[in-house]
This record gives structure tokens, C-alpha cells and sequence, in this order.
């Protein structure tokens, strides 16, 4: 094309139009600009300003339509041309072309991997992850994930036959450290597609890699975006049966135990395992004695803070309430001489000024999930040496305040900042459900004053946690004989019942409109 100024007003046009692109948009610019002028024009038109962009858009919206994604398999060579080009934004394009096919192929998706397949494009894709720039490397790692959904593509990806070329811990290996945290990053992608995934990966010992690399914390940045991945795969719904099959528990508790790691690293170390040891399935993989080793690390990391690691206080605290909202965590850390939950009760009715505004905040959210205020009805009591080390702890921490009694503490709490006082309706929603804190509560006619508010609370998360601390009130003194049965507590289960009824935000009384009447006006 000689002068490519039509093409680039219209290719402009084209990527720039507003909402979705039809079908019939795409056949009509393709009628005007076939397919192949475009992609010359890619290729060589370098010195004309803007082409290269406004081409790449235009290309990308096109191959985003059904219409145009049908035409890809006709165009792979100009992929395999793309993947390779030194041209970061082409690169972009290429990826996302094989994202494109692998969406849009009439449900073939036989055909479309096989083309792949037949044109090599996997090792492209890899070279792209590791070589490409940071958005390159996104898209690449997309197409790699949307390969892995196919039985057909996770043989291209895992090939029975281990080639050195693609073995993605031998590929690995050969990387710089960025390009290794890439290869970790797709590891995890893979492992979110599906169970039967996970398992390849775990089969392929490719979690090995996570662990050398947290093994080996020469290098911050690159220990601290493995520990992100991490996290992300804590949260995969199957990740945590095949976390509890490694060393990855032991490894962090190392951190968290190690003085001398960055405090950022232990704190991370710490939310994984707060992640892990929420879910009740990690402890049918995981020994008790392993959880125990864990949970003792925290605890005297707790002990040897000082005040001035607020913000490393204040994790450690969000981990251990992380852990809490399972019913095998909150056992856990209510067992024992010093159960480890005492950092977390003592905190959380320690007014500290501002700043420890944020350490008990952390405590009372994290004790309203050991108490039981995220989990089930028929989960929220422990059993007995759990139950009595917590009723044991609240006594004792109201005994060394100058509240005295528990009833003291929940209305201090109660009587602070809005976050707070969010954090205190948690908590007494869970822990009321034992008897001996429903009388704290009941007989405190402050307390019931407070939550019965309807105007207390103006945002509306502050609203709903205060009306569900009102029904847990509620159910706790209807099934409760020997509250229910005082007469004493029948002006309380009333004011429950009408706040109750009231819903969780704040209802104005309907006022009756009021006639006017005014004089004439005379002359």
C-alpha cells in the first residue's frame, strides 16, 4: 500500500467505535481492508507515526468478534510471525489472538488446540511469559490458562514425555528471578483451572519450586511475590488439600520464628497461614501436632514484639481470628495452659489511645471470629476445654481492668468509635450464645440500650452488624430456660423484639400528614 493514510483512518475508526462490534462491522472493514493488506501493512509500514498502535487495536477488536475470530485458523503463521516479533504491542496482539481462537472456534475446541499444536505455538507463548514486558507476560499467561482448560491442551502442556524445552521446572531453572516468579505465577493460574490440574501440578512436583524459592530468601522482593502467590493459591477452593502435602506450613512458621526475615515476610507468612488454617478440610490433610507447631509460632512471635510493631501486631492478630472462624482452629487456639487466643482477648479490651486503636480493632474482629460469629448455628460452642479457657480469659482480663465483670468490658466497647463499636457487635454476637456471657449481657440494661439504638449507627455495614447482634440476643434468651423464664428479662426480650422488627436500618415513625389552613389573602 503506498499510502496507507485510508487504512489508518479507517482501522482508527474501527478500534474506537463505541459498544460492541457486530459481525456485519467486521465483514464490511474487511471487504475494505482485507486481512492480508492489514497484516502487511503491519509488517512494513514502521515509519509511518501510529500505524503500529492504531493496526494493533484495530486487530484485536476485529478477532474479539466471532466473524473475525473464524478467520485465525487461516492466519497462524502470522501468529507464530507475532509471537516472535520484538514489537511489545504485536506480542500483546498475538497472545490475545490465541485467547481469541481458543474462545471462538464453534466449540471445536479439537481443532483449535490442534492447530497450536501443529504450529508450535506453546514455546512461543512461554518465550513471551519470561521475555515479553509486564503486560506482554499477562496476556501470555491468559492464552497458557485458557490452553489448560482442554484435556487436549494440558497434554501440550504436561506432555507425558518431559521435554527440556517446555518442562516448566526445567524452564525454570534457566530463568533470571523475575522470569522464575513469572513461571510461579503461571504454576498458580494453572492450578486455579480445575482439581484434576491441581493434581498434574502437584504430581509434576512443580510446588517444589514454591518452596525452594521461600527456602532460598536472599532476594526480598522476589520471597515477598512468592509469598503473594501464595496467598492466591491458599484461597483456590482445592489448593489447601495439596498445600498440607508439602512443607509449605513448616516453611513459614521458619519465617514467622525467624528474627532476622523482614517484617513484611512475616506478616505475609502469617496471613497464608491465617488463610490455610481457616477452612476445616486442611486439618483431614494436616497433623494436629503440625497446626500446634504453627500456631506456637505466631504466639511467641506475639511475646516478643514491641510495642512500637503495631502494624506486624496487628497481622499476627487478623491471622490468628483468620484461624478462628474453623471450628478446628478456634479449638486450637483455645487449648491448652496459655492458649495462644489470649493475645487476642487481652487485646481486645485494651483501649490503648490512638495508638492502639488499630491492635484492638484487629483483636475484637479476630475474637468475634473465634467465638464463633462466621460460622453455623450448630458450630459456634467448642468443646469443653475450649469453652471454659475463653469464659476463663474474659473473666480474668475484666478482673485486671477497671470494668471488673464482662459486662464492664462490652459496654466500654460498645461506648467507642463507630469501627469499633462494628467490631464489638461481632463479638458479642458470637459469644453470646453461651450462657454465662448471655447474662453478662442481660444484665447490663446499658448494653441492651445500645443495640436496640436504631440511630446508634448511620453507615449501612454498622446498621446490619448491630441488628444481628440484636437477633443473636434474641435467640440466645429464647433458648436459654433459665433466662426466658425470669420475669426479670421479659422487658428485655421486648425491646429485642422491637428492634428486631424494626430491620436493620434506621425506620423513621410514619407521620400523618397535617392539614394547613391559612386565612384569605384580602384586599
Amino acid at each position: 500500500m503506498d499510502d496507507p493514510t485510508q487504512l489508518l483512518e479507517a482501522a482508527s475508526d474501527f478500534a474506537n467505535y463505541p459498544g460492541l462490534l457486530s459481525d456485519d462491522s467486521a465483514r464490511d472493514f474487511l471487504n475494505r481492508f482485507p486481512l492480508p493488506l492489514i497484516i502487511n501493512a503491519l509488517q512494513t509500514q514502521f515509519d509511518v507515526p501510529g500505524l503500529e498502535s492504531t493496526l494493533v487495536a484495530c486487530l484485536d477488536r476485529l478477532f474479539n468478534t466471532k466473524f473475525g475470530a473464524s478467520l485465525i485458523p487461516q492466519y497462524m503463521p502470522f501468529v507464530q510471525v507475532g509471537l516472535q516479533t520484538d514489537s511489545q504491542a504485536v506480542r500483546s496482539l498475538a497472545c490475545k489472538t490465541v485467547t481469541c481462537l481458543l474462545e471462538n472456534i464453534d466449540n471445536d475446541y479439537k481443532v483449535a488446540v490442534r492447530l497450536i499444536e501443529d504450529s508450535n505455538i506453546y514455546p512461543l507463548l512461554l518465550d513471551c511469559l519470561i521475555n515479553g514486558n509486564e503486560q506482554v507476560a499477562a496476556v501470555a499467561t491468559d492464552a497458557i490458562k485458557m490452553l489448560a482448560g482442554f484435556p487436549e491442551g494440558m497434554e501440550i502442556i504436561f506432555p507425558s514425555a518431559k521435554e527440556g524445552g517446555t518442562d516448566l521446572a526445567i524452564f525454570a531453572s534457566k530463568c533470571s528471578s523475575l522470569g522464575r516468579v513469572r513461571v510461579l505465577a503461571l504454576v498458580v493460574k494453572l492450578f486455579s483451572v480445575s482439581r484434576s490440574a491441581a493434581s498434574t501440578i502437584y504430581r509434576s512436583n512443580l510446588l517444589k519450586l514454591l518452596e525452594a524459592e521461600i527456602r532460598n530468601a536472599d532476594d526480598t522482593l522476589v520471597t515477598l511475590s512468592v509469598l503473594e502467590l501464595l496467598y492466591e493459591l491458599a484461597e483456590i477452593e482445592h489448593g489447601t488439600e495439596f498445600l498440607s502435602k508439602t512443607s509449605i506450613l513448616q516453611l513459614l512458621s521458619s519465617i514467622i520464628s525467624n528474627n532476622s526475615m523482614e517484617s513484611i515476610l512475616r506478616s505475609r507468612a502469617m496471613m497464608i497461614i491465617g488463610r490455610l488454617l481457616s477452612k476445616d478440610i486442611i486439618y483431614s490433610f494436616t497433623d494436629e501436632p503440625c497446626v500446634i507447631a504453627v500456631i506456637s509460632s505466631i504466639d511467641g512471635r506475639l511475646q516478643s514484639l514491641e510495642p512500637s510493631d503495631r502494624d506486624e501486631c496487628e497481622t499476627a492478630l487478623e491471622s490468628l481470628g483468620q484461624m478462628g472462624s474453623s471450628v478446628q482452629g478456634a479449638t486450637l487456639l483455645l487449648s491448652g495452659l496459655l492458649p495462644a487466643a489470649r493475645h487476642v482477648i487481652y487485646a481486645a479490651f485494651d483501649r490503648q489511645g490512638p495508638q492502639g486503636h488499630g491492635k484492638q480493632l484487629a483483636a475484637l474482629h479476630a475474637l468475634g471470629n473465634i467465638s464463633g460469629e462466621t460460622r453455623s448455628e450448630s458450630n459456634i460452642i467448642l468443646n469443653a476445654e475450649a469453652e471454659e479457657n475463653l469464659r476463663r480469659l474474659i473473666y480474668e482480663t475484666a478482673s485486671r481492668s477497671s470494668k471488673l465483670t464482662p459486662s464492664g468490658l462490652f459496654l466500654s466497647v460498645l461506648q467507642q468509635d463507630s469501627e469499633i463499636r462494628l467490631a464489638s457487635y461481632r463479638t458479642i454476637s458470637g459469644l453470646v450464645a453461651r450462657p454465662w456471657c448471655l447474662m453478662e449481657i442481660c444484665s447490663k440494661q446499658e448494653i441492651i440500650d445500645k443495640v436496640t439504638n436504631p440511630s446508634t449507627e448511620t453507615t449501612k455495614i454498622g446498621m446490619e452488624a448491630r441488628y444481628n447482634c440484636c437477633k443473636a440476643i434474641q435467640r440466645s434468651l429464647t433458648l436459654s430456660s433459665r433466662v426466658s423464664a425470669d420475669p426479670a428479662f421479659a422487658g428485655i426480650a421486648a425491646k429485642l423484639q422491637e428492634a428486631i422488627g424494626m430491620g436493620p436500618y434506621l425506620v423513621k415513625k410514619r407521620v400523618e400528614v397535617q392539614p394547613i389552613v391559612e386565612t384569605a389573602d384580602r384586599f
